[in-house]
């Protein structure tokens, strides 16, 4: 699931590359994560630093994958969430996933990408042009 470092876009489309000869699939549906230039207090993040708890993290996720697939007539189902120093406009967080019919992958990448967000134990210091940081408040 963690990917040291940002997303890149050419990771991005050769998974959507991939997934074109795997004819039995019908709808795609992918979020992208990407880091923003907000402005906090008149400071402006330059970037986002993410730390997790490995261990943890990649039960918890295990585990409501499986529930995923159990829940929707998935196919398929890829995650990747950056650790380390992702800056703004860089992407953080890549969930892509098939199935047949496209109800059931949108329904199901909406979940996970609320999970992601809610559940799993990863955090981020925004990090400010003048290298100061905050720690991020998920919203």
């Amino acid at each position: 699931m963690f990917v040291d470092g940002p997303v890149s876009p050419e990771f991005i489309a050769t998974s959507i590359q991939k997934h074109s000869s795997k004819t039995d699939i019908g709808a795609h549906q992918i979020f992208l994560g990407q880091i923003r230039a907000d402005e906090i207090e008149g400071k402006k993040v330059k970037a986002i630093e993410f730390t997790t708890y490995n261990s943890m993290a990649d039960e918890v996720y295990s585990e409501f994958r499986e529930t995923l697939f159990e829940k929707y007539d998935i196919t398929c189902m890829h995650v990747h969430h950056s650790l380390g120093t992702v800056n703004a406009g860089e992407i953080n967080l890549f969930v892509f996933i098939s199935s047949k019919h496209r109800n059931a992958a949108t329904e199901a990448c909406k979940e996970m990408v609320e999970f992601i967000k809610n559940k799993i134990p990863v955090w981020g210091k925004e990090v400010f042009e003048n290298d100061e940081y905050v720690w991020k408040k998920n919203t």
